[in-house]
């Protein structure tokens, strides 16, 4: 993932590390991976949530196969730069749900010498770059894009497609609400889904 060693010890900035993909594609199990890394080399390290997601914990950042770390939910970008202070790593779950200062603060932090380590949709149900994440991944010195296993075809997915009728933005949700798809998959479905609707239209 780090294709080279910092050369100039005298520069001591922090950096971004962006984790990204579809749902069910592991990015908050990647992202727990990596503090608890940090935490083990005693490193002080700091993890926040928007507090709308309250899927599982409320003071826990939880990945779908139970890995979990604690963490303080705040309910908008700008409590992060006033909680993480004196912190070497800054972890951040679920991005996308933040206000579009999160890429300010984040990249305030990388210049303060913190590493942070940032993880979310990149694309909503629509299959639109989702919220300030476009822009994260633009700064970041570091993307990974990480893939589920689409469970119409088996291939690589990397769209959420949403399995119920409702077309809020935001809709939190596990497997009873949201599908990884691959972009065939994805496609057919929302053919579909369109012609579904024209023909309960024309039947009224």
């Amino acid at each position: 993932m780090f294709l080279e060693n910092t050369v100039n010890h005298i520069e001591q900035f922090g950096w971004i590390e962006v984790i990204c993909g579809s749902m069910f594609s592991g990015k908050t199990e990647e992202l727990i991976r990596r503090l608890k890394r940090a935490q083990f080399a005693k490193q002080k390290v700091e993890i926040f949530k928007p507090a709308i997601d309250t899927r599982y914990s409320d003071e826990m950042v939880v990945s779908h196969d139970e890995s979990e770390i604690r963490c303080t939910p705040v309910p908008s970008s700008a409590n992060i730069s006033l909680l993480a202070n004196d912190i070497d790593v800054v972890g951040i779950d679920e991005a996308q749900f933040f206000d579009d200062e999160i890429v300010h603060i984040c990249n305030d932090l990388a210049n303060r010498g913190v590493r942070v380590i940032v993880a979310g949709l990149d694309m909503d149900f629509q299959g639109n770059p989702f919220g300030p994440m476009p822009a994260l991944m633009a700064t970041a010195e570091y993307v990974t894009k990480v893939h589920a296993v689409c469970t119409k075809t088996g291939n690589l997915a990397h769209f959420s497609h949403r399995t119920v009728s409702d077309d809020k933005l935001v809709l939190l949700g596990e497997v009873q609400e949201y599908e990884p798809l691959s972009r065939a998959a994805y496609y057919k479905a929302i053919q579909m889904e369109k012609e579904k609707k024209e023909s309960e239209k024309n039947e009224q």
